[in-house]
C-alpha cells in the first residue's frame, strides 16, 4: 500500500491510491536520526480532525516513522490515540545513543490527564519504552484525612508515605472535617490522580540522555481541591524506568510572622 503524503495547502492527505482527500491531518513533524544508522529519519504524528482543519481535537493519532535511507514507512497505531495537542519530541531516553520517541497528548477535561507512549527505533524495530497506562497501574495511591489537620499519602506497594499539613486551609474548610479539638468527624478520603504530565529533564549532562519528571495530581473531596503534586523522577535502568527519587510538592502560603 502507498502511503498517503500530505497536501500542503489545504492539510489533507491525499491518498495516491485512490485520489480521494480524508480529513487526516499533519499534527506534528519531526526529523532525527531514530533507528541509529546515522541518517536523519522523518517522524510524522497525522490524526483525523472531525471538526476540519481549525478542531483542537484529533482522533485516530498515528504515529508514521520514514526511514531516512530506504524511504520506507512504518506506521504504528496508538492504544489510547485521541485528544488534544498531539505533539512529538526526540532524545535518548534509554542511554543506547539514539534518540527515542515521546507522544504526548492531552486528554481533556477537568481531570488534566496526559497520554504519553515513547517508542525505541533502534535498528527500525518499534519497542515502547514508556506506557501512561501501565505507569498508572503501578503508581496507585491511597490519600486519607488524618486527625490534626494533616492527609496522608501512601502506598504500600511503593513503600511510601509522604504527610500533608491542611492547617492553613482556613475555618471554613477545616469544619466541614474537623471537629474543635482538630479530631476528624468522620472518615473522609482523597485520591491522587492519574499522570497529568511527563517532562523530559537532563538530570545528568555528560550522560546527553533524558529522564523524565511525572505529576500527579493530589486532590481532596473534590476535584478543585487540588492539595499538591506526587512528583516521581523515572531513569532508566537497562530494562524499563524506575523510580529513582519520588516527593510531594504543596503550594506555598504567605509567610505569618509569629508575635
Amino acid at each position: 500500500m502507498q502511503y498517503p503524503v500530505r497536501n500542503l495547502n489545504s492539510g489533507f492527505l491525499i491518498d495516491q491510491t485512490t485520489g480521494f482527500s480524508r480529513n487526516i491531518y499533519l499534527l506534528d513533524f519531526k526529523q532525527g536520526d531514530v533507528n541509529g544508522d546515522g541518517i536523519v529519519d522523518n517522524i510524522y504524528l497525522y490524526g483525523n480532525k472531525p471538526d476540519g482543519p481549525s478542531g483542537v481535537f484529533a482522533d485516530n493519532i498515528t504515529l508514521s516513522i520514514q526511514d531516512g535511507f530506504s524511504k520506507q514507512h512504518t506506521t504504528l497505531n496508538l492504544e489510547s490515540n485521541s485528544g488534544y495537542n498531539a505533539r512529538l519530541f526526540l532524545g535518548d531516553f534509554n542511554k543506547d545513543h539514539i534518540s527515542d520517541i515521546f507522544i504526548s497528548i492531552d486528554s481533556g477535561g477537568s481531570g488534566g490527564y496526559g497520554i504519553f507512549y515513547i517508542y525505541s527505533f533502534k535498528n527500525n524495530h518499534a519497542r515502547i519504552l514508556f506506557d501512561f497506562n501501565q505507569f498508572n497501574q503501578d503508581h496507585k495511591f491511597k490519600v486519607n484525612y488524618e486527625d490534626f489537620y494533616k492527609v496522608s499519602v501512601s502506598s504500600p506497594e511503593l513503600d511510601v508515605l509522604f504527610m500533608i499539613d491542611i492547617s492553613n486551609k482556613g475555618p471554613d474548610y477545616l469544619t466541614q472535617y474537623y471537629n474543635e479539638n482538630g479530631k476528624l468527624k468522620h472518615p473522609v478520603s482523597g485520591e491522587v490522580l492519574a499522570l497529568g504530565g511527563l517532562f523530559p529533564i537532563v538530570t545528568n549532562t555528560k550522560s546527553m540522555s533524558y529522564d523524565l519528571l511525572a505529576l500527579q495530581r493530589i486532590i481532596g473531596t473534590s476535584n478543585a481541591d487540588t492539595l499538591g503534586f506526587v512528583e516521581t523522577l523515572l531513569t532508566w535502568n537497562g530494562k524499563k524506568f524506575i523510580s529513582s527519587r519520588m516527593t510531594v510538592a504543596i503550594f506555598s502560603t504567605k509567610l505569618i510572622a509569629l508575635y
